[in-house]
């Protein structure tokens, strides 16, 4: 069974990364690169800013996208990958230590409850991505660099507790035997939001209102591919041994 776990999360992962961090070269990066144009001081972003503000994954994600945000280094010593191809591998990188981290999550809950199906391990990759991206995002949207932020502190513990909310909420309304319990979950669901998100007194931006917009929208969807591929994908790996036997 660990066996399985491994090797589900590892090839699922791989598999999850490549195409995660096709999306983010493709689109995600980009409008990153158009909004440091607009700082207006002298040091440069971090090359980990691409993971720090897509989901995501995540991580990064998203990760990162919500936690992290804000907390980028300035500091004029500190090395960064340059532009190019070593950025692409930082983030290739980071995306892949992510997604396996997230595959091996899928795989320990398909010990629990099996996906017979695909479709079944895109409906486990899509809760991943309400849980920990689309959730958090309602309170938190991804932020570009030179966005003003609250304390870090503080959203950092609002993003744990939405996704924790969440996935609790998801779980009562999915496995919940009773009236009572998915009444629950939606409940839940809710409390975050209701608690409301850390946020400054005044919003600032240097990147334009319509980048802004585009940026989420680029990081929500780039975060909702990877999750379904990486549930299909999880969810096929692990169904194989059967298959073959």
């Amino acid at each position: 069974m660990l066996k399985r776990i491994a090797q589900t999360a590892g090839f699922a992962g791989l598999l999850a990364a490549i195409v995660l961090t096709l999306l983010q070269s493709l689109w995600v990066t980009p409008l990153i690169l158009q909004a440091e144009t607009f700082e207006t001081f002298e040091t440069s972003e971090p090359a980990a800013e691409v993971v720090e503000h897509s989901h995501d994954a995540a991580a990064v994600a998203h990760e990162h996208e919500h936690s992290a945000a804000g907390g980028h280094s300035h500091d004029g010593e500190a090395w960064a990958p340059e532009d190019g191809w070593q950025r692409l591998l930082a983030t290739g990188l980071s995306n892949l230590v992510v997604a396996v981290g997230f595959a091996l999550m899928l795989a320990g809950l398909f010990t629990l409850r099996a996906p017979g199906q695909l479709w079944q391990g895109l409906l486990w990759g899509l809760a991943g991505f309400a849980t920990f991206s689309l959730a958090p995002s309602a309170g938190l949207p991804p932020e570009l660099p030179g966005t003003a932020a609250a304390d870090l502190l503080l959203r950092q513990y609002w993003w744990i507790g939405a996704a924790a909310s969440t996935a609790a909420g998801l779980a009562l309304l999915a496995f919940g035997s009773h009236g009572v319990l998915r009444i629950l979950g939606v409940l839940i669901l809710a409390v975050p939001h209701v608690v409301g998100a850390p946020h400054p007194e005044v919003h600032e931006s240097l990147a334009p209102a319509a980048l802004e917009r585009e940026f989420i929208l680029a990081s929500l969807l780039t975060n909702a591919v990877f999750w379904s591929a990486l549930g299909v994908a999880a969810a096929w790996f692990y169904g194989r041994p059967q298959r073959h036997a």
